[in-house]
C-alpha cells in the first residue's frame, strides 16, 4: 500500500493551500496574501494612442501600489498584476454646477482595469476587476497647467488603495 496515496496527497495539497501567501478564489473575488511583487500594464492604453499619458499613469499606479501593498510585496507568493483597460480624464472647468454646489457625476475621471494574480508559471491564478472614480476636481485648481498630471496621480493613488481593501485578507 502506498504511504501518499490520494487522499494523503489531496490532504497535503490543501494544507499547503492554507500556508501564508496562499490565494483564495471565491465568487469571481479574491484575496492576495502575500505577493513577490507588483507591476502594471498600461499596453491597452497605449494600444488606444494614448502613450506618454498612459506612460505617466504607469509610474504613478505602481509608486502606489507598491506604497499601499509594501507590507505584502516582496515575499513567495504570486505576482500582482494591475492590467489598465481604460483612463478618462474628463474635461474640468470650474465646480461641477448645481445650485448647491455638488456636481451632477458629469465630471468625474475614471479608471478601468482589472488585478490579477500570476502563478510563477504565468497563469493566471485569480482576477479581480476594478473601476475608480474620482472628481474631476482632484488635480487642483483648472487653470493650472499641472492640474491634468496631478488628476492622473490621485486616480493611481485611489485605484490602489480601493484595491488594498478589496483584496484584504484577516
Amino acid at each position: 500500500m502506498n504511504l501518499f496515496g490520494r487522499r494523503a496527497g489531496l490532504g497535503l495539497l490543501a494544507c499547503f493551500a492554507m500556508a501564508p501567501g496562499a490565494v483564495a478564489q471565491e465568487s469571481g473575488r479574491f484575496a492576495a496574501g502575500q505577493v513577490a511583487g507588483v507591476q502594471v500594464d498600461v499596453r491597452p492604453l497605449i494600444a488606444l494612442g494614448n502613450g506618454s499619458q498612459a506612460e505617466a499613469l504607469r509610474a504613478d499606479l505602481l509608486a502606489a501600489l507598491r506604497e499601499t501593498f509594501a507590507d505584502r510585496i516582496g515575499r513567495r507568493g504570486p505576482l500582482l498584476v494591475v492590467r489598465i483597460k481604460g483612463l478618462s480624464i474628463n474635461p474640468y472647468v470650474g465646480n461641477g454646477g448645481g445650485r448647491n454646489g455638488f456636481g451632477n457625476g458629469t465630471q468625474s475621471d475614471y479608471l478601468d482595469g482589472e488585478a490579477l494574480l500570476v502563478g510563477p508559471r504565468g497563469a493566471v491564478i485569480a482576477r479581480h476587476p476594478q473601476l475608480s472614480a474620482t472628481p474631476s476636481s482632484a488635480g487642483g485648481a483648472w487653470y493650472d497647467p499641472d492640474s491634468e498630471r496631478r488628476r492622473v496621480t490621485a486616480i493611481a493613488a485611489h485605484y490602489a488603495g480601493w484595491l488594498r481593501r478589496a483584496l484584504a485578507t484577516d
